[in-house]
């Protein structure tokens, strides 16, 4: 099959000029000879690379002098220990905001390390929505409030952020950073890996604001799970992942040359629109699992009738080269993931094999 419909969660679909670009010069970049991938991380022409990233990544986002960009390893999971290793000291308490399995995991780990608290959460209700903070409790002894962005596995995100000043607040922004403008300077630290919107698995950007790095007490912290490690060092303490930092490169040069954020953005809601259309004038025959409030622009989860259906619907799909609508295991159902590289003419196709599939069921 030459081409097909990539709606996967992740690793997900990459914009095809960013893969163009780096194929034409994948044997020989910048007349080294060499490529990206052979490139010392120390040498000049990386540099390069390395630096472009970060000056378009604080250009895109319009990332403020007062936080700094950093490429991590180890993917989110890692995260989920790293912030605790640097934010949480033993008198403070990690708060956390339950709106999924990915949060649910980053509260496991912070447990691990110190004391943590639920500070609001959706579980009840399955997951459906983004839970409400007007009546949240904070103190002084807040090391921080974590929250994900959005979720998923359940096809929910926060449309707004809460705006937070007792405590930094953190977020894990794997499957939407990029996706829509963004006020960096409400959190203390954003973290997201890069295999959704910003280029291949194997990088994790990190956001932080260098008050919190230069202020955090990681004596008995080991080093690379330091965030002043990454900072002091411009995430070349040890070698980088080379190639998806280049990648990350091309697909921000992408944003760029179709008109940046306001342009993503617009293009983002277009296409979650075509599909959530669908849904709400099928008169019940696909269901929505996020509440409309909540509804995520990148992750669409609904289910059919009853699974016999289910299972047709996605035979036919990956029949007619759709690729990844299978819904997560704890939820069922169907999944699109419309990542900023996924088209607008996949979204149509999508909508058109739903009318289809009803009208025949």
């Amino acid at each position: 099959m030459s081409s097909v419909y990539n709606f996967n969660a992740g690793p997900a679909a990459l914009p095809k000029p960013a893969l163009e670009a780096a194929q034409k010069e994948l044997l020989n970049f910048n007349h080294t000879g060499m490529s990206v991938m052979e490139l010392s991380h120390r040498s000049s022409d990386y540099d390069a690379v390395h630096q472009q990233a970060k000056q378009l990544l604080k250009k895109l986002l319009a990332i403020p002098d007062s936080h700094d960009i950093l490429f991590v390893q180890g993917g989110a999971s890692l995260q989920f220990a790293m912030l605790p290793y640097n934010l949480l000291s033993s008198d403070k308490v990690g708060q956390y905001v339950l709106t999924g399995s990915w949060s649910e995991k980053a509260l496991k780990e912070g447990s691990l390390l110190g004391q943590t608290n639920v500070l609001a959460s959706s579980k009840e209700t399955n997951y459906t929505s983004i839970p409400d903070l007007s009546n949240a409790v904070f103190s002084d002894k807040d090391a921080y409030v974590h929250i994900t962005s959005n979720n998923t596995i359940y096809g929910t995100q926060w449309n707004t952020f809460p705006d937070i000043s007792q405590a930094p607040l953190v977020a894990d922004m794997s499957s939407d950073i990029l996706s829509r403008n963004l006020d960096v300077n409400k959190f203390g630290i954003i973290y997201a890996g890069a295999q959704k919107n910003l280029g291949p698995s194997g990088v994790t950007v990190v956001i932080a604001k260098k008050e919190i790095i230069e202020s955090a007490n990681t004596k008995h912290v080991p080093t690379m799970l330091r965030y002043s490690t990454f900072s002091e060092n411009d995430s070349l303490y040890n070698t980088p992942p080379t190639f998806g930092i280049y990648l990350l490169g091309k697909v921000l040069e992408w944003v760029e040359s179709i008109g940046g954020m306001d342009k993503l953005e617009q293009a983002n809601e277009e296409k979650a629109k075509v599909i959530y259309e669908t849904i709400d004038q099928s008169n019940g025959f696909y269901n929505g699992h996020a509440e409309p409030s909540s509804r995520s622009t990148m992750n669409i989860t609904f289910t059919l009738p009853n699974e016999e259906l289910s299972k047709r619907f996605l035979s036919l799909a990956k029949e007619r080269g759709f690729v990844g609508l299978n819904g997560h295991r704890s939820i069922g159902g169907c999944r699109a993931s419309i990542y900023n590289a996924v088209p607008l003419e996949a979204c149509i196709a999508l909508r058109d094999l739903m009318i289809e599939f009803q009208k025949a069921n």
